[in-house]
């Protein structure tokens, strides 16, 4: 078993045919209300329409025995446990800044091909939000297929925006620290995957983002709907600060 979320379990297999080793996501189909049914089909769909570099691939699904079973690409790892174990690698303690140029560097093409991956969500027609960005569900792909090694998965609460790029929704969905202020009203758009990626990059480059450190949801969401962003980050690099001040006022 690879992990266990509250829309299945995903397992590392290898195919008797071709030997060749795949993620299978398992889901108990019948055991799940109206609306989660609709979220894991939705998932199905979504992958099967963006066949691209930018996001993991998808092969077959089927139904069996209560369960719905969704064929994917297999990524050994997710950026989840590159920034938990990135201190270590680059040989600092987990509290110290990041002070080392090639770590930088580092950080700064994950940070660009995961940007590309969003861009191409935004993009395609019609436009894709993901609406559930956080490291867990942004793959590493070691064999750096096409030059990239960063794609997306887990697109069961991805949505497609409608003509006036608003989308609205009675349930919250996604994960609350990554997710936007706007969203825990039921309204949200493309700026809600800004938003989750100007948190992402904070933990990337080792920004602490202090004011979001809420013991609960609901705090959260309190926290949220009542400041804004630091307006000071740290002089970690240059160029990190300025990324991370445009992608603010891309979500304004």
């Amino acid at each position: 078993m690879i992990r266990s979320g509250g829309f299945g379990t995903v397992f590392k297999v290898k195919h008797r045919l071709d030997d060749k080793i795949y993620a299978i996501k398992r889901v108990v189909y019948e055991d799940f209300c109206e609306e989660k049914r609709r979220q894991v089909l939705n998932e199905v769909k979504s992958l099967a329409k963006l066949d691209s570099d930018f996001v993991v691939k998808y092969y077959h699904s089927w139904l069996e025995s209560n369960h719905l079973f969704i064929q994917m690409e297999f990524c050994s790892q997710n950026l989840k446990t590159i920034i938990e174990n990135k201190a270590i690698v680059f040989g600092r303690q987990p509290e110290d800044h990041m002070n080392n140029v090639f770590e930088y560097f580092i950080s700064c093409e994950i940070f660009k091909e995961l940007l590309e991956c969003v861009q191409y969500l935004h993009e395609s027609k019609p436009p894709v939000i993901h609406r559930d960005l956080k490291p867990d569900n942004i793959l590493i792909d070691p064999n750096f297929r096409s030059n990239r090694f960063i794609k997306l998965c887990d697109f069961g609460l991805a949505k497609e925006n409608n003509t006036n790029g608003q989308t609205f929704s009675n349930t919250v969905v996604g994960t609350s620290r990554y997710m936007a202020p706007e969203v825990f009203s039921g309204k949200y758009n493309h700026k809600s995957d800004i938003y989750s990626l100007n948190i992402i990059g904070g933990q990337l480059f080792d920004i602490d983002l202090q004011v979001f450190d809420c013991t609960n949801d609901f705090e959260r969401c309190s926290e949220r709907m009542s400041k804004a962003l630091p307006k000071v980050l740290p002089t970690v690099m240059p160029n990190v600060c300025t990324t991370r001040n445009h992608l603010t006022k891309m979500n304004l």
